[in-house]
């Protein structure tokens, strides 16, 4: 048990990884809640490593460790704040863990930091290649396959949404070659999610990105076989790319019935996303309303 406040106590090892712990139980909130749900839960989290390590002693080697769970600790705070819709916070905690990683000489979290980065100027359509490209510079090649994984999957995405076809091949291939060399090295806990599955889905996000819905749909249809309805806010996103990858396809009926089925899971998540991708596809449906499918969803979301 951590010292309540820190005053007057000497933190050690054990302290750090009670840390750890407490912040990797708190990290699965995320895989069911939207970050209107989670975002104070994660910034209290924060706020009060920050306060035990104002008022206690440590050696300068955990001083380090504590840095790392401080980064580790803001992304996911930032990232339930860019989930909930305030680009503001979400952009000063990636920086601040990016800040906390240098000073703790993780590089795996400096290169996680700068991703979180590259994901949100995408999100708001800025380039985030220099960023997506100064990530995976940043963790270097000796960081754990799933956190090389990610970064390249980030990467890809930025790639994706800059156009750059070759560019985004060459993402997505190296971080389909890092995943496969995740069994024999364990990654850290905040880069787990990352497996097969996920690249899947950013292979389709990606192809769908760049117009190429042969390659698209069925990369997500495989992913969202089973994916579970618990997952609500992602496989709602997950849906809206297969739904504009359907469309370009001229699928429209199945377009149609996806961003419904996508719609019926986003009601009450906690989070501007879904919502958003949703809104963005309604407009490409409008020149097809005289379709009943296209007609009924329109109705649903209205």
């Amino acid at each position: 048990m951590l010292p309540e406040n820190g005053a007057g106590s000497r933190l050690g090892q054990r302290d750090v990884e009670h840390l750890r712990l407490r912040s990797s139980r708190l990290r699965r909130l995320d895989d069911v809640l939207g970050g209107a749900d989670t975002r104070h839960v994660y910034r209290a989290e924060l706020d009060g490593t920050v306060h035990l390590m104002r008022r206690a002693s440590y050696s300068e080697a955990t001083g380090r460790q504590l840095l790392a769970v401080v980064a580790e600790q803001a992304q996911q705070a930032g990232w339930a704040a860019f989930d909930a819709g305030d680009q503001r916070e979400a952009s000063a905690l990636y920086r601040r863990a990016h800040e906390a990683a240098r000073e703790a000489k993780d590089t795996a979290l400096e290169g996680n930091a700068l991703a979180f980065l590259a994901y949100q100027q995408v999100s708001s359509a800025a380039s985030g290649v220099a960023t997506a490209v100064a990530a995976c510079h940043a963790a270097g090649p000796d960081v754990p396959p799933t956190v090389r994984s990610l970064l390249y999957e980030r990467r890809a995405w930025a790639h994706a949404r800059a156009g750059e076809a070759t560019e985004t091949e060459r993402a997505l291939a190296r971080a389909e070659e890092a995943l496969s060399d995740s069994a024999d090295e364990p990654g850290p806990d905040w880069a787990s999610w990352v497996d097969g599955r996920e690249l899947q889905i950013m292979k389709g996000r990606c192809w769908t990105e760049l117009r190429r819905p042969l390659r698209a749909v069925p990369a997500l249809e495989a992913a969202l076989a089973d994916f579970d309805d618990a997952h609500a806010r992602d496989k709602a996103l997950y849906l809206s790319w297969l739904a504009h990858a359907c469309l370009d396809a001229g699928e429209v009926e199945q377009s149609a019935k996806v961003i419904g089925r996508a719609l019926d899971l986003s009601g009450g998540v906690g989070s501007v996303r879904p919502r958003q991708r949703a809104r963005t596809f309604l407009t490409r449906l409008h020149p097809h309303r005289s379709c009943e499918a296209v007609a009924e969803v329109l109705r649903r979301a209205a």
